[in-house]
C-alpha cells in the first residue's frame, strides 16, 4: 500500500494531554467528513475545520510507495541531539489518518523506536498497535470508536452535548472552544461548562497562541 502525505513538521503539540510534547506531526490527505475544498464546505458534514489537507505539496509532503520509507522519513525529523532514551513521537492527523494508516504503518514506525498517536474523528476503526489514540467527534458522523486515551470535542458544536460522550472509555476528556476570526465568547462559555462539569477538562489550541506550527 502507498501512502499520500500533505505534510511533516516537527514542533510541541499544542492539545490535550500531551500539550507542550515535541512531536513529528504526519498529515496525511483526505478526510471522509469534507473534501478540503471550500466549495463543498457547505454540505460537509465538518464544516468548521481550518486544516489544510489536500494535495501533497506541504513541506515534504509526497506519496510515500510502502511503510519503511514512510516510517524513515517520519525518523528522519526527530532530533539526532536527543538521548537514546526519548522515543521518537510521531502523531498522525489529517484530514483522517486512519483512512491510511494501517497495522504495516504502525508496526513500521514501531521498527524504527517510534511512539504513534493518531488524531481521529472516531469513524474508522483503529488498527492495533498505535500507543495513544485521541478521538474528535464530529456531529452527523458515525462514532465507532467510543474507547481509547483522550477524546477531544470542539465545543459549543451544534447536535452535540458533551453529556453525549461523558460515560465512555476515555482516560481523558477534553473540551476544546471552537476557533473563531473575530471576537470569540466560545473560551468562557467551554470554560463555564468545565467549571460545573469536572469530568472535562480545558484544551486550548495553544499552538495558535504561541504561534507554532
Amino acid at each position: 500500500m502507498s501512502y499520500a502525505v500533505k505534510e511533516f513538521f516537527y514542533s510541541l503539540q499544542g492539545e490535550g494531554a500531551h500539550a507542550g510534547r515535541p512531536a513529528i506531526f504526519c498529515r496525511f490527505t483526505g478526510c471522509n467528513l469534507w473534501s478540503g475544498k471550500e466549495k463543498h464546505r457547505a454540505e460537509a458534514i465538518c464544516q468548521f475545520c481550518d486544516t489544510d489537507f489536500v494535495g501533497t505539496d506541504g513541506d515534504g509532503g509526497g506519496t510515500f510507495v510502502d511503510a519503511k520509507s514512510l516510517a524513515s522519513r517520519v525518523r528522519s525529523f526527530w532530533p539526532e541531539s536527543i538521548t537514546d532514551d526519548v522515543h521518537p513521537y510521531v502523531i498522525c492527523t489529517g484530514g483522517e489518518p486512519l483512512l491510511q494508516l494501517d497495522e504495516a504503518l504502525v508496526s513500521a514506525f514501531h521498527m524504527e523506536g517510534i511512539e504513534v498517536a493518531i488524531e481521529t474523528n472516531g469513524t474508522i476503526v483503529v488498527p492495533e498497535g498505535i500507543d495513544w489514540v485521541c478521538v474528535s467527534p464530529k456531529f452527523g458522523a458515525d462514532l465507532v470508536v467510543e474507547s481509547g486515551n483522550e477524546i477531544k470535542l470542539v465545543y459549543p458544536q451544534n447536535g452535540h452535548q458533551p453529556s453525549d460522550f461523558a460515560n465512555l472509555q476515555f482516560d481523558y476528556f477534553f473540551l476544546q472552544p471552537m476557533f473563531e476570526h473575530q471576537e470569540n465568547n466560545n473560551v468562557q462559555l467551554t470554560v463555564d461548562y468545565c467549571l460545573k462539569h469536572p469530568r472535562w477538562s480545558l484544551s486550548l489550541q495553544t499552538h495558535k497562541l504561541l504561534g507554532l506550527q
